[in-house]
């Protein structure tokens, strides 16, 4: 079985890649899905994570308060780096569980969503990365429509390496500026070629 990487900067499309590969049949896991259930009510990395940035970043039900790790974590190198620490090695356990379940059907390809794919060194693990790309113009409105600040936005760019770096240790590149049949065209050359 192949297993490709899938990242790209944050707001440039990751997600939508994800569901074509899901509509061609190709299994697809999301870390950004395994970092939700690391952090569930219950699980250890969530009292983990409570235990180091304070009881307020739970909500009364038991939930992590998003807003508020994040305005702690993308504002503090340092702060981010030990949230990364804490969350990082429990979801490559889980995508490393799900890619060998996938191997044990004998699935032809799978393909790991890893925003972070470089930064924590995945690549070594998987058989290509393809990286999903736009102009900063158009990721910057595409994260405007998520409702952030230009300080938010530009804390989260800054959490990751810069797209041309992503691009350049890459093995293939979608550019999603256009529209999303333009983005599937791309998509389906690659696996043709896989």
């Amino acid at each position: 079985m192949k297993t490709l990487g899938l990242t790209g900067g944050v707001g440039m499309g990751k997600s939508a890649c994800a569901q074509l590969l899901r509509a061609r049949g190709v299994p697809v896991v999301d870390t950004d899905d395994l970092a939700r259930e690391v952090v569930a009510p219950g699980q250890p990395g969530l009292a983990e994570v409570q235990r180091l940035f304070g009881p307020e970043i739970v909500d009364s039900e038991g939930r992590l308060r998003r807003e508020i790790l994040a305005q702690r974590v993308f504002g503090d190198v340092v702060a981010r780096k030990l949230l990364e620490s804490i969350l990082h090695p429990r979801i490559r356990q889980l995508w490393r569980a799900q890619v060998e379940s996938w191997r044990a059907q004998n699935r032809p390809l799978s393909v790991v969503a890893i925003p972070l794919l470089f930064e924590t060194q995945a690549q070594a693990e998987l058989d290509a990365v393809i990286c999903v790309a736009c102009s900063k113009v158009t990721q910057f409105e595409r994260l405007q429509s998520r409702a952030w600040s230009a300080e938010q936005i530009e804390q989260r760019i800054q959490a990751q390496w810069t797209i041309e770096e992503k691009i350049a240790k890459s093995n293939y590149v979608i550019w999603t500026e256009s529209s999303l049949e333009i983005h599937a065209a791309q998509l389906d050359r690659i696996l043709l070629r896989l």
